[in-house]
This record gives structure tokens, sequence and C-alpha cells, in this order.
């Protein structure tokens, strides 16, 4: 309770005590009874309840989120220039009034939904686009009174701001915004464009009646039945379209899948081609070089090649048998003592008409 209703409620206590007190001097008076103090405790009363009523008409408490404007029957123009600020104060008694107006922010809302906006049903924005499509449009807007033009707004408006000023402005600045954009583009591609646009005009036409606008909220858009399916038609063909798509897609890229297998396959087979071939040529080269060593040891060792051949001989061999125009070998090691012999091979017969 504030100072202001606590002077009222001392008034009003004040003229029930004067009214009781005066009825009842009324009555001892009527009774031929002594009332002369009751009279006069009666009209001390009525004298306190009438400074305390005057007090309470004459103070007027503004809380912080509101401003007051000063209706006068003293001031030249009728009221106050200046608005009341928040805080105690004092206006002429029974002469000036004060209206409260709030300066924190309101939210008008318009929406199809029941119960959802300001209105009771649907209260959607119809309007049409560039290429003559009806669209329904929810939304929302977040303002306040300026608190420097307060009286100015009530001089124009009064409390009939809000559905007098903020609804049609918003609904023909809307329409007006709607019509300049295709129906595809008010619901992809140019919707935040859209919502700029209406922002930007709304806050200057607010401005201009004493409003500040802080938000302005596209809600939702919705379409007629019938190219909402048309709508959702397309999507579906455009969903199917981007699935084959795709498996277009994927087909190619098993195929390049597999054409890299195959090259990778077709690279290794060249590759270990190359590397036996290679591999040949080393060997071949390693066992010319050889041979060509050997040849060099040979011319100069050529007792060599009868050692080596000596040495590849069985152990066990008792008895060769040699060509006879070959050079004997050297005699075999006797392993069981005796001497070994070495017989020539048998000379063959001299064909006929040769001398023997």
């Amino acid at each position: 309770m504030n100072i202001v209703s606590a002077v009222r409620f001392l008034s009003g206590i004040a003229w029930l005590a004067a009214a009781g007190m005066i009825i009842l001097a009324v009555a001892r008076s009527a009774q031929r009874r002594p009332a002369a103090r009751l009279w006069k405790v009666g009209l001390g009363l009525t004298a306190a309840a009438a400074v305390l009523s005057t007090l309470a008409a004459g103070l007027v408490f503004i809380p912080p989120e509101k401003r007051g404007v000063v209706i006068s029957a003293v001031a030249p123009e009728g009221y106050r220039k200046t608005p009341l600020e928040p805080g105690l104060h004092w206006i002429v008694p029974y002469a000036e009034t004060v209206k409260l107006y709030p300066i924190s922010k309101q939210t008008y809302t318009m929406s199809a939904k029941v119960e959802e906006g300001q209105i009771y049903g649907d209260d959607s924005i119809e309007a049409r686009t560039k290429d003559g499509q009806r669209i329904f449009m929810d939304a929302s807007v977040i303002y306040s009174i300026d608190p420097a033009r307060v009286v100015e707004v009530h001089l124009t408006w009064q409390d009939r701001y809000t559905d007098d000023l903020v609804r049609p402005l918003v609904r023909g600045i809307i329409r007006d915004a709607v019509s300049q954009f295709r129906v595809d583009e008010v619901v992809s591609t140019k919707r935040f464009e859209l919502r700029d646009m209406i922002y930007e005009e709304l806050r200057e036409r607010l401005a201009e009646n004493g409003l500040i606008l802080h938000d302005f909220v596209l809600r939702d858009i919705n379409f007629t039945p019938e190219y909402a399916q048309a709508v959702e038609e397309k999507q579906i063909a455009e969903q199917r379209a981007q699935q084959a798509r795709f498996l277009v897609e994927q087909k190619k890229q098993e195929a390049e899948q597999l054409r890299q297998i195959a090259q990778g396959e077709a690279d290794a087979r060249i590759i270990r081609a190359k590397g036996e071939a290679e591999a040949r040529v080393i060997q071949a080269q390693a066992e010319a070089e050889a041979l060509q060593v050997i040849a060099q040891v040979l011319r100069e060792n050529p007792e060599l090649l009868t050692y080596e051949y000596i040495q590849k001989l069985a152990p066990g061999v008792q008895v060769m048998l040699v060509p006879a125009d070959n050079p004997y070998l050297l005699p075999l090691p006797d392993i069981t003592g005796a001497t070994p012999e070495v017989t020539p091979a048998p000379t063959p017969a001299p064909e006929a008409g040769e001398q023997p």
C-alpha cells in the first residue's frame, strides 16, 4: 500500500466516523438529550475527512512502468505538456486528474489458432503474393509507448492505440510487403528479406505516432489447401528425383571403384612382369659374367677341368671306360690296396675297304 492509498483509506474512515457522530447527535437531539459535544466531534471528523479527501485527491503515485498524463481544468490547453515521471506528485485537487499509460513492452499477436491471439478465433492475416497466390500469416508485434511522447499518444489515440493504430497498421504493411514477392520466395529464399522489410516500414510508421517497435515476429505462413497439396506433390517429386540422382551417382561410384580395382590389378601384373623380366636379365647377365670368369680361369688353369671332373666322380668307381681317342685320366685311388687298371675302350673294327 502506497501513501496515496493510505491517505484515501484514512479519509474513508474519517467520513464514516463523522457520519456516525452526526447520526448519533441527531438521535440524541430528537430525544431532547444533550448532544452539543457529539455535534462538535462530528463536525471535527467531517473537517478532518474533508482535508484527508482533498489531500488524497491531490496526491498521485506513478509506478516505474508507467507515465501519467495530467488532464487539467486550470491549464490553458486543458492538459500538462510534460508527463508525470515515476514517484509521488501533487496535482490540483478536483481540478486535475491523471491518466496512466504503460511504457513497458506490449505484445500484440494475430494468429489462426484459437485463443492464441488478442482476438478469439482465426485472426491470421490474409495476403496475396506477386504471382496471385493466397497465403495466411501469423505475426506478433512487440512495441511500447515512447516515454517522452506519452502526452502526444494520449492526445492522438488515448487508450485506443492498440486496436486503432497497431492492429490495422501491421495488417496493411504485411499485405503490401507480401505483394512484392512470389509465393516460393515468401516461404524460402526471401523470407528474411520480407521480415526485414515489414520491420523497417512498421518501425517508421509507429515512430510517427509515438510508439517504439522492439521486434516483429513472423510466426507462421500457411497456404490454401489446393496450393499446399501442390507443394507437397512437388516436394515428393523432387525427393524422388533426388533419390534417382543419388542411385545414379552411387552406380557411377561403384563403376569407378571397379575400374580402379581393375586398373590396379593390371598395373600390378605389369609391375610383376617387369620385375620378372628384369630378374631374368639380371640372372642372365650374372650367368654370362660367371661363364666369362670360368672361361678365364680355365684358360689360365687347363688342369682345373680335369680336377673338377675327378671331384665329381663317385668314390666307389673302380673301372672307367673312356673313348680310345681321349687321353687317359689320372689313375683312381685303389681302395682295396691293388693297383687299379685302366682298360682302354675297344677299338672299333675297320670298315670294308679300309686299312687296319
